[in-house]
């Protein structure tokens, strides 16, 4: 039960003023949020992961690592939006390729098989490079096998998944 004195009315309206205010405030600073995220911070995002690209040339070990040491991994398309959204951002970033998987072994760089989706480019459809042990994501979109354990180094995407609060 409540407590007071009766006939007392309540201000209210200054109190949604001030609601209203800091919802106003809120949305700001999420764009605010957004605006670090995509422009300072160059990060790609989808519902569940968010996408920075390294240029840092790297061998794809070394790569694998620094992906780790940012709390994810090498940037992996396994759908048509997201290897769209990754070769759009390769080719904004002025680059041509980086790093996805391990093709040796035809699985992606967290060791998931390298099916379900595919954007192999139609040289590697009609005669795979089997002496290759690397896959690169081309600015076009399609997929290339390419040699990674000389002292080739690229540039790489990094991928990390969303946390909901």
């Amino acid at each position: 039960q409540l407590k007071g004195q009766n006939g007392t009315m309540c201000d209210c309206g200054r109190y949604r003023k001030v609601v209203g205010q800091l919802d106003i405030s809120v949305g700001k600073l999420g764009n605010a949020v957004k605006f670090v995220k995509n422009v300072v911070l160059g990060l790609r995002e989808t519902e569940e992961r968010y996408y920075l690209l390294v240029k840092e040339p790297k061998r794809f070990r070394e790569a694998l690592m620094n992906c780790k040491l940012r709390g994810g991994t090498l940037a992996m398309p396994k759908s048509t939006n997201t290897n769209r959204l990754m070769a759009d951002y390769v080719s904004q970033a002025g680059l041509t390729r980086v790093y996805i998987g391990d093709g040796s072994s035809h699985v992606y760089a967290d060791s998931t098989p390298l099916q379900g989706f595919a954007s192999w480019s139609q040289e590697e459809e009609l005669q795979p490079n089997t002496n290759s042990s690397c896959v690169e994501l081309l600015s076009t979109g399609t997929w290339a096998h390419v040699e990674c354990e000389g002292s080739t180094k690229w540039y790489y995407a990094a991928e990390m998944v969303q946390t909901k609060t």
